[in-house]
């Protein structure tokens, strides 16, 4: 199981959010691209990434920090928020980075996002309040089952998918991995959990799970809830 320590930008600073609201930003680090660096000196062969600002506006908003990562490290990345085009898409890898997360387009428009995956490689970023998808920014719940759309993507060409419980996000509460199941089960993709991993139990879970392929570590690092050298043992 690939476990991947993430990396959140708002304002050009590492932050992490609860339940993916903005006003909750608490900052980790000035300077992400040091961050990146200490998980890549911990034993990480990936970095998660994700634009905030860049979900919100629609279009990427940290480009300058993501350089500075790619350039000054040697970690695979993937990047998400607010890539909503094909030459949105093209930039970042043409930058270095090692795949794109479609979120938001994912709902909106499968079939785009079933072209673009014949062509790059793309991750689909399912994100559900109450199993419903929530798109923008997650600031907007959809009338769209995560279940369902997961399932749209079964014979896709994408690489995989990585789906957040949002009410778990931020809350060091544990992840959920009845949902990461699901989506799994309606996908049939390699499936990232996401959201609420609260320490090495929850990893131990996931693996016990069987079927899921990997995981998203965020706040349990920071807060120093995960040794982060020792789950990366377990992959």
């Amino acid at each position: 199981m690939n476990l991947f320590p993430a990396i959140d930008l708002k304002d050009g600073k590492a932050v992490r959010l609860t339940k993916g609201l903005m006003d909750s930003a608490k900052v980790y680090n000035d300077e992400p691209w040091k961050q990146a660096k200490v998980f890549e000196d911990m034993g990480s062969s990936w970095v998660h990434l994700v634009d905030l600002n860049g979900a919100f506006s629609g279009k990427p908003e940290n480009l300058e920090q993501i350089k500075k990562i790619v350039e000054n490290t040697n970690l695979k990345s993937q990047i998400g928020g607010g890539i909503r085009d094909e030459e949105t898409i093209k930039m970042y890898l043409d930058l270095g980075v090692s795949r794109v997360i479609l979120g938001s387009i994912a709902a909106k428009d499968p079939d785009f996002v079933k072209e673009m995956a014949k062509k790059y490689p793309v991750v689909v970023g399912i994100d559900a309040i109450d199993e419903m998808v929530a798109v923008s920014g997650w600031a907007t719940k959809s009338e769209v089952k995560a279940k369902d759309l997961a399932e749209i993507y079964k014979n896709s060409d994408i690489e995989a998918i990585i789906c957040t419980d949002i009410s778990k996000d931020g809350t060091l509460a544990g992840v959920n991995v009845d949902f990461t199941l699901d989506i799994k089960k309606a996908s049939e993709k390699e499936t990232i959990a996401s959201g609420g991993v609260k320490d090495i139990s929850d990893i131990h879970a996931l693996i016990d799970a069987k079927i899921v392929d990997g995981a998203i570590i965020g706040k349990a690092f920071y807060e120093g809830k995960l040794d982060l050298k020792e789950a990366l043992k377990l992959n």
